[in-house]
């Protein structure tokens, strides 16, 4: 789409702030107002719009698109959206570790077992950890209370709890992230850890790399929504 306006700007509104083009109020792709609950975060999105050239980029603006499936998505389809992130848990990433070898092990139970621990203890919630891929079914009342964490969300910090555990491959690691437990380079390195291995036994190719930083750049978006919700 060609840029179609030139000023943009923010403004209090009942309830919190607007982003402009041209005095114009910015809505969600379904045409849906779009009202910011903090300045930050409507200062973030307005930069978004000011930084688009002659062609506007979606994909150039992650704060406007978190917003919008807050929006559009999320608030629409809610109860599905956390069974499907709540899901998570039954195959959580961090509970499948490897046999070997010895330096693979240690690498994983160093990075992951931090992360369990404190949601055994934030949500009450122990899982069990195997070895090997195959699926092993969880404990009810630890997968229960993981969802019920999930749904406690409003509309706008599940957008970015949705991203983050796609991104992630884990719900505990993007509740880690979401609550400030850890931050956004933690956690692509602990979703990363049997990649990275893999790469520093093999090397990594031109796919790997551009699949890898899209990741990165979804985990760090959806930590920046989540602090600038906050304020």
């Amino acid at each position: 789409m060609k840029r179609f306006y030139k000023a943009v700007s923010v403004a209090a509104v009942g309830g919190g702030w607007e982003v402009r083009l041209d005095g114009r109020s910015v809505r969600s792709p379904a045409k849906a107002p779009l009202v910011f609950r903090s300045e930050p975060l409507a200062q973030a999105v307005a930069g978004e719009w000011e930084a688009q050239g002659e062609q506007i980029d979606a994909h150039s603006m992650p704060m406007m698109q978190l917003a919008s499936t807050a929006v559009d998505v999320v608030a629409k389809n809610r109860a599905a959206i956390v069974e499907g992130v709540a899901k998570y848990a039954e195959t959580d990433l961090l509970c499948y570790r490897a046999e070997h070898p010895r330096e693979l092990v240690d690498r994983q139970a160093r990075l992951w077992q931090p992360i369990l621990d404190w949601a055994t203890l934030r949500y009450d919630a122990p899982l069990h950890v195997h070895t090997g891929l195959m699926p092993k079914p969880q404990p009810e009342d630890a997968t229960r209370a993981l969802r019920s964490a999930v749904d406690a969300y409003d509309d706008w910090v599940l957008s970015a709890l949705q991203d983050a555990t796609a991104a992630c491959g884990s719900l505990v690691l993007a509740l880690a992230l979401i609550e400030r437990r850890i931050d956004a380079t933690e956690a692509f390195e602990a979703s990363q850890v049997d990649e990275t291995w893999q790469i520093e036994q093999w090397g990594e190719d031109a796919e790997s790399i551009k699949r890898r930083a899209a990741l990165r750049a979804d985990i760090e978006a959806s930590r920046r929504f989540v602090d600038l919700l906050a304020g």
